[in-house]
């Protein structure tokens, strides 16, 4: 089966500084998030809402924004408010009426429940041009992503250095994960090699995946395996683009 991300980590590590909403609201001040609440089951398609909550949210911190009303970070994030409110209520966070959320208050309680508040530290396999672009994408690590080590099979490639790491061998991949500690790994691999390298991968104990292979790979269960196809997204944006420049035949 295809493990695909739909609870949220549960850990006192993932909770560890997070506040309750509901406390500040009633004049008592900041309560600690149990893990009880950060773990509650959420929608796959509310936490994909969430991550884009918290890009808003660090855009308007970088601003020097301190309060946003829930129409305007709706706005931002490109959603109705009365699903910014329903998303948010998974977490705990209502905010206060008529005055909007707390902004940092806010990124801090969503970064929490997304499992942000732990070290996560990636391994990429594969370093071909995809590979090597995300190797070198410095905005992971002010996401909580410390991209710590990148593999390819081919001995002309292993040694080069890509942005800070120096490509590893992929033969060495098992004990290369076990040292740098990484616990999710991205594949930027052809279809051809991605399943058994998936199969390693599980095998070595790392059980979050980020594949970008067009294949549909297997996991075991209790394995996270998220897919990004861009040929596929770009066939279904092509499919609308059509639509769009069609005349509507139906009339």
């Amino acid at each position: 089966m295809e493990g695909i991300v739909t609870s949220l980590d549960s850990s006192p590590q993932a909770v560890q500084g997070a506040e309750n909403a509901q406390g500040t609201s009633r004049g008592h001040g900041p309560q600690p998030v149990h893990a009880t609440e950060a773990a509650k089951q959420i929608p796959p398609a509310a936490v994909a809402r969430l991550t884009i909550y918290l890009r808003a949210l660090n855009t308007l911190l970088s601003d020097g924004v301190e309060r946003v009303s829930s129409e305007s970070l709706a706005e931002a994030s490109g959603v109705s408010s009365s699903t910014l409110r329903k998303d948010l209520s998974y977490v705990g966070s209502y905010g206060t009426r008529g005055v909007g959320y707390e902004v940092q208050y806010l990124s801090r309680h969503i970064s929490a429940a997304l499992g942000l508040t732990h070290d996560w530290k990636v391994a990429i396999v594969g370093a071909g041009n995809l590979g090597k672009a995300l190797a070198r994408y410095g905005g992971f690590e002010s996401r909580g992503f410390d991209v710590v080590a990148i593999f390819d099979a081919d001995q002309m490639v292993v040694g080069n250095e890509v942005g800070w790491l120096r490509v590893s061998d992929a033969a060495d991949m098992e004990a290369v994960l076990q040292r740098t500690g990484a616990n999710m790994v991205v594949l930027a691999l052809p279809a051809t090699v991605a399943q058994a390298v998936c199969d390693r991968v599980v095998a070595a104990g790392v059980h979050s995946i980020l594949s970008f292979a067009p294949v549909m790979l297997q996991v075991p269960a209790g394995v996270n395996l998220r897919k990004v196809d861009m040929a596929t997204e770009l066939q279904i944006l092509a499919y609308h683009a059509q639509r769009a420049q069609t005349p509507d035949q139906t009339a």
